[in-house]
């Protein structure tokens, strides 16, 4: 699907659709929707009045033009919700709405930029908001499914109509931008999106090595036997229990590389499926845990983009790649490992075993001269239910990273919340016959998994991004319009570090 600008007015651009917007509470429309609105001789106007069309956040409402007027076929008004409460993320889920609306019918889309105007937002980032929401919303992984010509999208293009000409490079920088980082976020979306006998740890190191070798990325990869002669008895013990072969990827990106120290790690949890081990997880537990490689596939996603956008920060990613299963060789409940860096390790629940894949990743990444390190992980049921399905939980040693990485979020419109590191429960990780134990059990169990991490991450500036609850939905909310993989956090860490770039 192609998205491009054009100059002129969206009443007379011939398209199959045009979408134009309202406020919530609008009685009058102005602007494009105005002109759309003379148009039809006021329809738009009458149906407001009617109850009939709603500007109320995604809704939408299609009417046909008449058959002897220039211009477009039909025009679809999308909700933009309450004035006082729009923000980016409201552009994407309008865009997301319209482009799910039409996509099964028209060839062609016209559409204005969102918030552009009286929305009061800067065209640029309007746009990237616009191309980011209408690429996520047009999104759909039908790979496995017999085509079926009724449900296959018929949209080719999408123009972005502009009045104003000055205004077009601006318009197209947006657009530029908009587009390399959704499709950052779709490619971690398939990557969740496919089934784990698809998506094995081998398919998942080929795909790693294509993002770098097609943005000429250094590369690097362990196997288990180099893995373990490095010390990587965490990381070793989740992979001993699967016949799939583990692999322990490091990617490089080199922004600035005069300045090696100017760099930030971001470490993905790459389990491709998690049976739970030995402390099995329940039939209805497991059967979206194809999905637990879903911070692996935000920070490929990211490495993508982050090629294309080229900020001048060095970028390592780090991806421990295996699965979790109860094979004859399963690490067992009451194990001790040692990490990389000596820690010795209780195996207390073999569930728990994303932080251990993300331990020796850490100290992998401090042992080669990291400076920041964000993690993320789809780490644990705890999270869900301190916060929901609408934020992630972040932890951090550091406030200020943390602070560029949820204003980032905020940009994003990936919801997060920090959640504290307190004493009390840091001594859940507390074991008996180990330095550690690798689940301090069900009472703030997110915190605690956090406590655990920050273990390894020492002084080095770290934070941790658990997003259990926020990888998949199933109800397609916001610009996320299929069910599955929502490929977040991928637009935070490319916005993060671009942060972190311009503040070096």
């Amino acid at each position: 699907m192609e998205i491009k600008s054009v100059t002129g007015n969206i009443a007379t651009v011939e398209s199959d659709v045009a979408v134009v917007n309202l406020f919530d509470g609008v009685t009058k429309p102005a602007g494009a929707t105005g002109a759309a609105d003379a148009l039809l001789d006021g329809l738009i106007s009458q149906l407001i009045e009617d109850g009939e069309l709603s500007g109320k956040l995604g809704a939408t409402t299609l009417v046909h033009s008449r058959s002897d007027s220039s211009g477009p076929n039909r025009i679809l008004v999308v909700g933009l919700g309450r004035e006082a409460s729009f923000d980016l993320a409201a552009i994407r889920t309008a865009a997301a709405a319209a482009v799910y609306r039409v996509k099964s019918f028209a060839k062609t889309m016209t559409t204005v930029v969102h918030g552009a105007g009286i929305g009061g937002k800067d065209v640029r980032t309007a746009a990237q908001a616009l191309a980011e929401g209408t690429i996520l919303g047009a999104y759909s992984f039908d790979k496995y499914k017999t085509p079926d010509d009724n449900e296959a999208s018929q949209l080719q293009s999408v123009s972005v109509v502009e009045f104003d000409d000055a205004k077009i490079p601006e318009v197209n920088k947006g657009i530029a931008n908009g587009i390399r980082s959704a499709e950052a976020q779709n490619l971690a979306r398939d990557l969740v999106n496919e089934p784990a006998n698809h998506m094995t740890p081998s398919q998942m190191l080929a795909v790693a090595k294509d993002t770098a070798d097609s943005r000429g990325f250094n590369f690097k990869v362990l196997n288990e036997t180099e893995c373990a002669n490095e010390g990587m008895g965490a990381f070793c013990g989740v992979a001993q229990g699967s016949k799939e072969p583990a692999f322990f990827v490091h990617i490089t990106y080199q922004g600035d590389p005069d300045d090696p120290d100017n760099n930030v790690w971001l470490l993905g949890k790459s389990i491709t499926f998690d049976s739970g081990g030995l402390s099995l997880k329940s039939a209805t537990g497991m059967l979206k845990m194809k999905g637990d490689m879903g911070g692996g596939a935000a920070v490929i996603g990211a490495m993508q983009a982050i090629g294309e956008f080229a900020p001048k920060i060095n970028v390592h990613a780090v991806l421990p790649i295996t699965e979790n299963m109860p094979g004859g060789e399963a690490q067992r409940p009451g194990d001790v490992v040692k990490s990389m860096s000596g820690t010795s390790i209780e195996i207390v629940n073999t569930d728990a075993e994303g932080r251990l894949t993300l331990a020796d990743a850490i100290d992998y990444a401090k042992s080669h001269g990291a400076k920041q390190i964000i993690d993320i992980a789809t780490l644990t049921g705890a999270a869900r239910v301190a916060l929901g399905t609408g934020n992630a939980a972040v932890f951090t040693n550091h406030q200020p990273l943390a602070d560029t990485v949820l204003t980032a979020a905020e940009e994003a419109g990936d919801g997060m919340w920090q959640l504290p590191l307190d004493q009390a429960s840091k001594r859940l990780n507390r074991s008996d016959i180990a330095d550690l134990k690798n689940s301090g059990g069900l009472p703030a169990g997110s915190i605690s998994a956090a406590h655990f991490i920050a273990h390894f991450a020492g002084e080095t500036p770290w934070v941790h991004i658990d997003i259990a609850a926020t990888s998949m939905t199933e109800s397609g909310t916001g610009p996320f319009k299929c069910p599955g993989a929502t490929g977040v956090p991928t637009r935070t860490l490319i916005e993060t570090v671009q942060q972190l770039a311009d503040q070096s």
